[in-house]
């Protein structure tokens, strides 16, 4: 390959963590929708949520982890089944896209629960920061899909006008949190309605 510019989703699963270290400063419950099983963007950021997590889990407890398969319909009914099985409902529900964070806002909000419990999901899709800014999900992962273009695009420009190859063949990008309070941040905000 040329080039290839993306994600870094190791460091996208690291946002959500560091999140939840930040809201709740005291220790967490945590539910964790996972994306479709050997993918590598579900394997890295899970892998990236855990390297925040496991070295504080006498504080940060997940209560429940399984695959919501990159879909909203079966992360809806995953989190149904596993609300119905607890006690309490966690602090926060983690999701590794925003299709299974929208399905987990459904039950949320079926349960009354919109707001009491947080949810984070990951893209940065429109609907997503649209449920930000209205309070409906506490967060989505932004991977900067236009600076994801706009690298690989100047790479090819750059080896097509005088054969210059990048100093690197992969370069990825880190992935913020957005929130409320940082809505401007998102590269997508303009399509929100």
């Amino acid at each position: 390959i040329l080039a290839h510019v993306g994600a870094d989703n190791v460091k996208g699963g690291e946002a959500q963590g560091k999140l939840i270290l930040t809201m709740f400063p005291k220790g967490a419950s945590i539910m964790n929708l996972q994306g479709e099983p050997g993918a590598s963007p579900a394997l890295d950021r899970n892998k990236g949520l855990h390297n925040v997590i496991d070295p504080v889990k006498d504080k940060y407890k997940i209560v429940f982890e399984d695959t919501g398969h990159w879909d909203r319909a079966k992360a809806q009914t995953l989190v149904e089944s596993a609300l119905a099985g607890m006690k309490t409902p966690p602090d926060i529900i983690i999701a590794a896209n925003d299709g299974m964070a929208f399905g987990a806002a459904e039950v949320l909000k079926d349960r009354g629960l919109t707001g009491k419990v947080g949810l984070v999901g990951f893209d940065a899709l429109p609907e997503a920061l649209q449920q930000v800014r209205d309070g409906k999900m506490t967060s989505t992962i932004e991977q900067m899909p236009g600076g994801q273009t706009t690298g690989a695009l100047d790479a090819l420009v750059a080896f097509l006008r005088d054969g210059t190859k990048p100093a690197q063949a992969v370069t990825l990008l880190t992935p913020i949190a957005i929130t409320k309070d940082n809505l401007d941040k998102a590269e997508r905000m303009n399509e929100v309605k």
